[in-house]
């Protein structure tokens, strides 16, 4: 055997549980590269990054289920394979500015997002579902297509919330593990299905975590400088 036939065979390697339903190994090795990222994310370091992108390109080929592995009769989740896509180019930029913060000597200062981008938050999150809706149907997505959609868009919007360094972006998270479960549990996903239940609980936690870290972070390097002082003229006697 080969060096390209037996990565073809791991790559493929699945486990048959009960009724029949297929779980791809690697499935489970995306699912625990995601834990590792999410768990760097919220200590806020900056190999949280690598590590994820490593765990998107495994869900990718996972999410393309009927295309790469037609054999396991898997569905294709079209919004689910897409966003892992675009989780890379996000992650680039996190990546990049994570690094930057830390060649300064420290890490991303948690912050709330200000009101204009918490509004845009969730106008993008509504419009992009309604929009994405019709063209993952058309694409040939799982039913129901607007959850595909919805967790796409939720997905998209909280990781640009992590690279941002905005505390919000776990509840965004939440939102989409609510949609994102049932979702996934329907059309045959189960390992990635009962790790967004624990990313769920998981979530809920990161979030307490950066807003303690909120108070407890030093102020950024601007609100450091002393406050510039107003010469008072001379008082005669």
């Amino acid at each position: 055997m080969n060096l390209l036939t037996w990565l073809v065979e791991v790559f493929n390697s699945h486990w048959t549980l009960p009724g029949g339903q297929t779980l791809l190994i690697r499935e489970v090795v995306g699912n625990v590269f995601g834990l590792a990222s999410a768990l760097g994310g919220m200590r806020r370091r900056v190999w949280a990054w690598p590590v994820g992108i490593i765990g998107n390109l495994l869900l990718l080929t996972v999410f393309l289920g009927s295309i790469l592995s037609p054999e396991h009769e898997l569905p294709s989740l079209l919004g689910q394979a897409g966003r892992q896509v675009m989780f890379i180019a996000v992650a680039i930029y996190g990546w990049v500015r994570w690094r930057q913060a830390s060649s300064d000597g420290g890490q991303v200062t948690p912050r709330w997002a200000p009101w204009s981008a918490r509004i845009g938050i969730v106008l993008i999150m509504v419009i992009g579902t309604v929009a994405l809706t019709p063209l993952f149907r058309l694409l040939g997505s799982w039913e129901p297509v607007w959850a595909d959609a919805w967790t796409f868009v939720g997905s998209l919007m909280a990781t640009y919330g992590m690279a941002r360094g905005w505390t919000e972006f776990w509840l965004i998270w939440i939102a989409v593990d609510v949609v994102g479960v049932p979702l996934l549990f329907s059309s045959g996903f189960y390992a990635t299905g009962f790790m967004y239940v624990f990313y769920g609980v998981f979530t809920a936690i990161g979030f307490v975590v950066w807003a303690r870290a909120q108070k407890g972070d030093k102020p950024q390097v601007d609100t450091l400088l002393p406050a510039p002082q107003v010469q008072r003229p001379e008082e005669t006697p």
